[in-house]
């Protein structure tokens, strides 16, 4: 759950800067990759404190693809949430696999 108005600080900062004129959702898809590659490295690297600013750089770029699709991210969490609550499965190599349905 996003805790205050951090949300709406990101796409104000956004807005002021012209991103959601000059940038599309494949834009900021494609930096999301770039962002993610930044995670797997801090995390093969046990950076601790790069973990944490790359999902933070991750979550501001999801704000931003959200908007594109007029949508908030509790809502695309909730969405999420309802589509794995009652998900059943197993842990393979350390990653849950859902039963087939």
């Amino acid at each position: 759950m996003i805790p205050d108005d951090t949300e709406q600080k990101v796409l104000q900062w956004a807005m002021k800067r012209g991103l959601f004129e000059n940038s599309t959702a494949w834009d900021q898809a494609t930096k999301l990759i770039e962002e993610q590659t930044e995670l797997l490295t801090a995390i093969h690297r046990d950076q601790r404190g790069v973990v944490i600013d790359s999902i933070g750089d991750m979550m501001v770029v999801l704000t931003m693809i959200a908007h594109f699709y007029d949508v908030d991210l509790q809502h695309c969490y909730n969405y999420a949430y309802l589509q794995i609550k009652d998900r059943t499965g197993k842990m393979v190599d350390g990653v849950f696999v859902k039963d087939d349905e």
